[in-house]
């Protein structure tokens, strides 16, 4: 049986609005981070991230089950539709530092996710045809997810 093989693509960097606290119980936590615009670069792709969509997360236990939907746009006009799902857990200590707006390394907590990509557009196709590894991180005011496709 034949190991993955992971292939840097891009970073997408998403600018966000300070999330909703929508709630739900005393035992969970539902939040909406609303996307407000981005980047993405990369050897594979490149483009921006356009406003609208959203990231939701519903927390339980210290960890945050994510569901972010949003728009991007190619250099060349292209749209994509991604659907990006995760989780998202750190300690109390690192939790405070991320909310204080330090850029705390990626390796202190865990922020892992799983892309999915929608278009028709011809030259992108094959980001609806594979599958992907999301590395993510906040950074800057921005959340970063380095995207690896699976070969």
């Amino acid at each position: 049986m034949n190991e993955p093989v992971l292939e840097f693509a891009f970073e997408i960097r998403v600018d966000i609005d300070p999330y909703l606290r929508i709630g739900r119980s005393a035992d969970e936590e539902l939040t909406f981070t609303p996307v407000t615009g981005g980047t993405v670069a990369g050897p594979l792709f490149a483009g921006v991230v356009l406003p609208g969509g959203g990231d939701w997360a519903v927390e339980r236990s210290g960890t945050a089950q994510l569901e972010a939907r949003y728009l991007m746009r190619a250099n060349d006009g292209a749209v994509v539709d991604i659907l990006n799902r995760g989780y998202y857990r750190a300690s109390a200590e690192v939790m405070a530092r991320v909310e204080a707006g330090e850029n705390v390394p990626e390796h202190e907590y865990y922020f892992r996710t799983a892309p999915v990509f929608q278009t028709d557009a011809a030259p992108h196709r094959w980001l609806a045809e594979h599958q992907f590894l999301g590395l993510a991180r906040d950074e800057d005011g921005q959340v970063c997810v380095r995207v690896y496709v699976v070969r």
